[in-house]
């Protein structure tokens, strides 16, 4: 799919309404200009139409420098494959973009990068594997000096396996489709804000389904949030989220088993659920902030249209970068 087709699909409009329209915005167009005087070339396109043809264009820009960025940093290691590249370059969603690059990001140290350099990740790997046999002799075999103990071992192992879960992209699609459709946005108030939060004391103590919160409620949740007054979470069932996981990674039962759910519980609390939050917490605001100025729009237009004032003194003005602006006074 190419830009145009991109933005035709998410604007759900013609190829050839975008091809002209880009066309006219690239040649510095205003969006008013184009609106009123080309309507032959739009196809009649208004201009929030013509406004989503540019922030579309925008945003497939952003995508495909991430993607530029993203195959150098990839062949920098040396891993990058053409079917690694075919993947990266058939993707036009941000967030897919970046679980593929998880797992080839440079990581600081961390839990699992310790557990590797203590020599567990091959531990990791044959509870990973599933295949039954004596879990507890085979941990004994990595007893050194950096590992005191069989459950050191384990533990260590775990880690590995918690990062492995974490970069699983089938894992976070799943668990994304899931927190869109079933989080719950949450807010309290937090100890000794009350009185200094009281213009936000609906949401003291607030719950709803984030996929039905209306977009003041959610603008209003956050400013309560960045002002220090309440505490917000965006998180569905933690029960159902670790199950999900359990039916991707899980093979069966086998003596591997019971460590490696403790290994998904881990990755969802530590590494999983605060990404997902974070991302879906930023998606629900851009949609917030994109309905509030969509409901601004009508208001305003509502108001521009409102019955003529009578005999009052008006100015009018039409915008016009290129060639100037146009004023109409009436001084009855």
């Amino acid at each position: 799919m190419n830009v145009v087709e991109q933005i035709a699909f998410a604007v759900k409009i013609s190829n050839d309404q975008v091809k002209n329209t880009l066309a006219l915005l690239k040649d510095s167009a205003t969006v008013p200009f184009i609106a009123r005087y080309r309507k032959e070339a739009t196809q009649g396109l208004d201009e929030i139409q013509i406004g989503k043809v540019w922030d579309e264009y925008e945003r497939f820009l952003v995508i495909e420098k991430r993607k530029q960025s993203i195959i150098k940093g990839i062949d920098d290691q040396g891993s990058l494959t053409d079917e690694l590249k075919d993947r990266i370059m058939a993707t036009f969603e941000l967030n897919v973009l970046e679980d593929i690059y998880l797992p080839y990001k440079k990581k600081r140290k961390t839990k699992a990068s310790i557990a590797r350099e203590n020599g567990l990740e091959g531990l990791a790997k044959i509870m990973m594997s599933q295949d039954g046999g004596d879990l507890q002799l085979t941990a004994k075999k990595y007893i050194t000096s950096t590992v005191s103990d069989i459950e050191s071992a384990l533990e260590g192992a775990r880690f590995i396996i918690a990062e492995w879960i974490s970069e699983n992209r089938r894992v976070r699609n799943n668990l994304r489709k899931h927190f869109r459709r079933n989080a719950l946005i949450t807010t309290t108030v937090k100890k000794g804000e009350a009185e200094k939060g009281e213009k936000f004391k609906d949401y003291f103590n607030y719950s709803e389904p984030i996929n039905k919160c209306r977009s003041h409620r959610i603008l209003a949740m956050r400013r309560g949030e960045q002002l220090g007054i309440l505490n917000m979470s965006v998180v569905p069932e933690e029960s159902e989220s670790i199950a999900i996981i359990q039916q991707v990674i899980l093979k069966g039962e086998s003596t591997s088993a019971p460590q490696i759910n403790l290994a998904i519980t881990d990755s969802y609390k530590r590494l999983i659920k605060p990404s997902l939050e974070n991302e879906l917490k930023k998606e629900s605001k851009e949609k917030a902030d994109t309905e509030a100025i969509d409901v601004f729009v009508k208001n305003l237009r509502q108001l521009l249209l409102a019955p003529p004032l009578g005999q009052k003194r008006i100015l009018a003005l039409d915008p016009g970068f290129r060639s100037g602006c146009k004023l109409v006074c009436l001084n009855q």
